[in-house]
């Protein structure tokens, strides 16, 4: 289990990254007062924070731990996330070359799909 509780993400609650084979990972997080906008729903910022933390830290997994920088990354919103509601998020490694890599990502909600999202990781 890989965790992820340092810097940007210490003050957003952290996310631990499980890895199940070569190229699927998951990662948890439950929703907390601070997650959510205005509206009481969770902020498109977090998701998409959550999406890119978890896809980096499989992207960083699959280059054998080097460092790798998030070169594109595409969010579609589907459904609402709430207050104390467990995200549980799927990272797929689609494919790796000598300098990039390419990932996706669905993230769910108790009721259902809430992103997805797809990024390509630059290899350093």
């Amino acid at each position: 289990m890989n965790e992820t509780n340092t810097g940007f993400m210490s003050h957003i609650g952290g996310l631990e990254l499980k890895k199940i084979d070569i190229d699927n990972y998951e990662f948890f997080t439950t929703i907390k007062e601070m997650h959510l906008n205005t509206g009481k729903i969770v902020h498109g910022g977090f998701l998409s924070t959550i999406a890119d933390t978890g896809m980096g830290t499989a992207a960083h997994i699959t280059a054998n731990n080097k460092r790798c920088v998030t070169v594109s990354l595409e969010v579609k919103f589907i459904s609402a996330t709430l207050l104390n509601q467990t995200l549980k998020g799927k990272v797929k490694i689609q494919k790796k070359t000598k300098s990039l890599i390419f990932i996706t990502c669905e993230i769910f909600n108790p009721t259902g799909i809430a992103i997805t999202a797809s990024g390509v990781w630059k290899i350093l």
